[in-house]
């Protein structure tokens, strides 16, 4: 599974993709940013707020289609060949 990060977060990960592959079958997005966050621990505050919920900011596309924010990531189930964009955006005053 890979992850594509884009603005600030490609800064912390040091790159624009990460692939993870230590996932079981059937894995979720949460899961899959989870194991992200543990190798990246920076991410933690750019992801998650202080109840481990994604930020209404963040932006996620699972293989091109965007993972609503009101629909719980850890519900959205993965392949192994999926790829995970995600972009925070930035408001504007």
């Amino acid at each position: 599974m890979k992850i594509n990060f884009y603005a600030n977060l490609r800064d912390i990960v040091g790159q624009k993709t990460v692939l993870v592959v230590n996932l079981p079958p059937g894995a979720t997005v949460q899961q899959l940013l989870e194991a992200a966050i543990e190798e990246y621990p920076a991410l933690r505050p750019e992801l998650l707020d202080e109840n481990g919920k994604f930020h209404q900011q963040i932006k996620m596309y699972l293989n091109g289609r965007e993972v609503p924010n009101t629909k719980n990531p850890a519900e959205t189930p993965l392949q192994v060949d999926d790829t995970l964009d995600i972009l925070p955006l930035t408001e504007t005053a």
